[in-house]
């Protein structure tokens, strides 16, 4: 099974943050999930570092791809499939970073880590 992750759930699973639900621990640490980190959480990480939002995680933002593949991560890349279907999802939630891991969660048909409850609106599937 492949897990997609939200940024904010990917940052305290790296970090070993307490906030990392222990459900979502032993649903991603099982020896047949194949962990994916999203092209969408690198640039969030980045713009929140850079406007001053994430500053603990500017090491983690700037070393992102290689600390993934480090840890065994999948990447996803985003596609025009998938920036058409976030635009075109319902509601009124406007934050493009959520609206683009829905679409990713539901075109790949991926489960998404988050503590996020706006994910409920878009439909999504969510461990946490």
């Amino acid at each position: 099974m492949r897990i997609l992750f939200d940024s904010h759930a990917l940052f305290w699973f790296i970090e070993g943050d307490r906030r990392f639900s222990s459900r979502a621990r032993a649903i991603v640490e099982a020896p047949d999930v194949i962990l994916v980190a999203s092209a969408v959480c690198a640039c969030e990480l980045a713009n929140k570092v850079r406007i001053g939002k994430w500053p603990e995680a500017a090491q983690f933002a700037d070393a992102f791809v290689d600390a993934m593949r480090a840890d065994g991560f999948e990447l996803l890349s985003i596609t025009p499939e998938h920036a058409r279907v976030a635009g075109f999802l319902p509601g009124s939630q406007r934050d493009p970073f959520d609206r683009m891991l829905a679409a990713q969660s539901q075109l790949e048909n991926i489960p998404l880590v988050t503590a996020d409850p706006v994910f409920k609106i878009f439909g999504t599937r969510v461990i946490w």
